[in-house]
């Protein structure tokens, strides 16, 4: 939960509630619950009075109402033909202070938690359970690849360069006083098991707060319990959608158990680092109890890695009901027993001094980051092929490529920790090396592994690619836009053509349009970057040198190509990385870089951690219950209509909140969005989840639903296009006007995603959605459970919950077969 505190309106009483006046003389008091999308909106700008008060929640995510309107429900006869308009406020889920912005160097994880949920839809009659959990773990055991990447990385850096190469060499340690205690003739921490076991602390530091973190944003997102007559789990259909189920909200279960098992593996990795350099002098020295010792320590940490591997492996998430339990023996033990064995090998490592060990050449790095990445593109491969099964078995048309995105995205994560763990060690190397080249003949270090150099040297190629790339999407942008400009002055009958303002709003079309071309040009980043690391893993292997010496006598041009590669490659990933790290400190001090940083998570962190527990929370995790809950108890309480109205990623929450309704609450609400990915984004990355049956589903259960969506805007677009469902308006004509005349003297601005409630057709179809809730309570009948003014726990009990409590566990049967993974 954000630390920073800023200033905010009073929390105002909870609203009065008046006798029930008489039906002929009052109409039902109407609400619309306002959602903001990325980037958020401060109450005042979403209810357009500087005037507000906070009606419930905290200094996270609240509801806000203007000052006027927090008795509204004491004076319904106020707001005949109007509804009382009213915000929900969740930005500080995602972008609460300043070191919310360091979670960009969570990034990786983010992207293989994505993965989990881009799998494809499965059909109904037959989910395929198999697959779909064969799915699930493959993206989990890559989940705990990156996990083991990350701090293998900072083993790199701080064991081998640092303890193990710098400290060991004169020239090294011998300009940097601060090393000094660590050279050979430099005190007790000297002997290379020493300096080892002391370096050894600071990924082991590492993996405690990745740890720490993973664990206060647990307690604060995922150990919210989902409010009590939400959906209920014995009535909960075994089809519905699984949006719509009770416990889809609910990770704590699954979340504790991963992080127990990824900050183990942290640990293993940490001890496997310092046990293999120390069991292998032992060895060779023939040192009898000590070598018997390393073995010991060997097989303990095998063990340890195979039981981390069992846990991940278990059955995922638990979707059909809230899971309230917790796997004591994982969370605790497992964590425990990994700790205790790196206190064991460092101990070991430490004693006794070992005479005639000194540090020479690498540490045995290069195999175990080889063995990490083959891992990873066989991980992908395996998860491409059940991809492509799952969407043979129920084809989604729109799917992007073809139901491969899940394998796509995944393949990024991988590329993504390749290059930031890579780049910390390339450039520490190259700093410590000085005016040499790491791995090069002459450098006074042998470097970090080569394949890190391979890794480096492959990414100007790669950039190389994507601006090609990025050049022919361009192109296209640009033939789009001489096409569309002959044709926009036609919508617009009686205009005069103006060829520079055709021009600008067919630009602004083509590039909106762009949207619909990410999917291929992530599908052409991951296909290269997969055969690039493969080429990466055969030369280091195949040759063990860097590109730079592995193309030294085969001709001055090829020579020279790889040594610039190389010596680019790492410049770029240094840069890179610096950038990050810039970047978040920045954010410190700035309140719109902040704000920037904030959106990407707005949109990344939707999804419940469900692959990785270190991957930045799940705002929707508290953001859902929230409006769930307040949809609920409003309508309970009023029993008044109620048109939850969403704009951007704000219109992904309001479906989602609507999905968790009990069917009696949800026939008295409407669902308005506008600019929504919900069918452009999330229904072609996300089938299973926002695919067009699932959408369909819902329509069928809200009847009154409505969409807006505009040509000009790169977000948003239709939800359930080339359907017979009558959800989408659109599209709107922006700008609204195409030259000036007397109703518009001055240029009307090209609004592409913001301002819908600017255009007439919003309010048009909010009193739509309005009377149509009105025509369908006179056919339900008066509203069911007794007079006004009940309480939220009575509101649960009538919505089908427990007055006064939170769901409980209950004994239900096992998740619907497909739908957890």
């Amino acid at each position: 939960m954000p630390d920073a505190r800023s200033p905010e309106p009073p929390l105002g009483p909870e609203p009065s509630v008046a006798p029930v006046p008489p039906l002929a003389s009052v109409p039902p008091l109407a609400l619309e619950l306002l959602v903001h999308g990325v980037a958020g909106a401060a109450p005042a700008e979403l209810l357009g009075d500087p005037r507000t008060v906070r009606v419930t929640g905290d200094s996270t995510a609240a509801v806000f109402r203007r000052t006027e309107d927090a008795d509204a429900e004491a004076h319904p006869e106020r707001y005949a033909g109007r509804p009382v308009p009213e915000a929900y406020c969740w930005s500080r889920l995602t972008s609460g202070n300043g070191a919310r912005a360091l979670w960009l160097l969570l990034l990786p994880f983010m992207v293989a938690n994505l993965a989990h949920w881009a799998r494809p839809a499965t059909p109904a009659a037959d989910p395929a359970p198999r697959a779909v959990r064969t799915y699930g773990v493959l993206v989990r055991i890559l989940a705990l690849s990156l996990t083991v990447l990350l701090i293998a990385a900072a083993c790199e850096v701080a064991l081998d360069l640092f303890a193990w190469q710098c400290a060991g060499s004169g020239t090294c340690s011998g300009s940097r006083s601060w090393l000094r205690f660590l050279a050979p003739g430099g005190g007790w921490w000297a002997r290379p098991g020493r300096r080892l076991a002391l370096a050894a602390l600071v990924p082991a530091a590492l993996t405690g707060l990745l740890w720490f973190l993973s664990n206060r944003t647990w307690s604060a997102y995922e150990s919210q319990p989902p409010p009590a007559g939400a959906a209920d789990p014995d009535t909960a259909s075994d089809t519905a959608p699984a949006l719509g189920r009770p416990g889809f909200w609910y990770g704590r279960r699954l979340v504790a158990r991963l992080r127990a098992a990824h900050t183990a593996a942290g640990l293993l990795t940490v001890a496997a680092a310092v046990a293999a350099p120390t069991a292998r002098h032992d060895r060779r020295a023939g040192s009898g109890v000590l070598e018997v010792l390393g073995w010991a320590a060997q097989s303990l940490l095998v063990a340890g890695g195979l039981v981390v591997v069992w846990v991940v492996c278990r059955r995922g998430r638990t979707e059909a009901r809230p899971d309230h339990r917790l796997d004591r023996a994982a969370v605790t033990l497992l964590p425990g027993a990994a700790l205790a064995l790196l206190a064991a090998v460092l101990a070991y490592a430490c004693w006794p001094p070992r005479p005639g060990w000194t540090s020479a050449g690498r540490l045995p790095g290069d195999f175990a980051f080889g063995v990490l990445m083959l891992g990873q593109g066989v991980c992908v491969l395996a998860l491409s092929g059940v991809a492509a099964y799952l969407h043979r078995r129920a084809p989604v048309p729109a799917a992007a490529l073809h139901g491969l995105g899940g394998p796509a995205v995944a393949m990024l994560g991988c590329a993504l920790g390749g290059v930031m763990s890579g780049g910390v060690a390339q450039r520490v190397a190259d700093w410590l090396d000085g005016g040499a080249t790491p791995g090069m003949a002459g450098a006074p270090l042998p470097g970090p592994p080569v394949l890190l150099s391979w890794q480096a040297a492959v990414l100007p190629p790669l950039l190389l690619v994507l601006a090609l790339l990025a050049a022919w999407f361009a192109g296209r942008g640009a033939g789009a836009r001489r096409r569309l400009a002959a044709t926009v002055a036609a919508e617009y009958p009686g205009e005069a053509p103006d060829r520079a303002r055709s021009r600008r709003i067919a630009g602004a079309r083509a590039a909106a349009a762009l949207t619909d071309s990410a999917p291929w040009f992530v599908a052409a980043v991951s296909g290269i970057t997969l055969l690039l690391g493969a080429g990466a893993l055969a030369g280091a292997w195949f040759s063990g040198r860097v590109p730079g010496e592995a193309a030294r006598g085969t001709g001055p041009l090829l020579e020279s190509a790889a040594r610039a590669a190389q010596d680019t490659g790492s410049w770029l990933v240094g840069f890179g990385f610096v950038l990050f790290v810039t970047w978040g400190r920045r954010a410190y001090r700035d309140p719109a870089a902040r704000r920037t940083i904030g959106i990407l998570w707005d949109v990344g962190t939707f999804w419940p951690r469900a692959a990785h527990p270190f991957a930045p929370p799940c705002y929707a995790e508290r953001a859902v219950p929230d409006l769930t809950w307040r949809m609920a108890a409003w309508t309970g309480r009023t029993g008044g209509r109620l048109v939850i109205s969403g704009h951007s990623q704000g219109s992904v929450l309001a479906a989602a909140a609507v999905w968790q309704l009990p069917p009696p609450v949800r026939r008295r609400v409407a669902l308005l969005t506008y600019g929504s990915p919900l069918g452009r984004l999330y229904g072609r990355w996300f089938p299973a989840y926002f695919g067009t049956g699932p959408l369909t589903a819902l329509h069928q259960e809200v009847d009154c639903w409505r969409n807006l969506w505009r040509a000009t805007d790169p977000i948003g677009g239709p939800v359930l296009a080339g359907t017979r469902e009558g959800v989408d308006r659109g599209p709107l004509a922006d700008p609204l006007a195409y030259g000036r005349s007397a109703r518009h003297p001055l240029p009307a601005p090209i609004l592409g995603h913001s301002d819908y409630q600017e255009d007439p057709a919003f309010a048009a179809e909010r009193e739509a959605l309005l009377a149509r809730l009105d025509t369908a309570a006179r056919v339900l009948g008066p509203r069911p459970g007794g007079p006004r003014g009940r309480s939220p726990g009575e509101a649960g009990e009538a919505a089908g919950g427990v007055p006064g409590q939170l769901s409980k566990a209950r004994a239900a049967p096992a998740d619907p077969p497909g739908t957890a993974g």
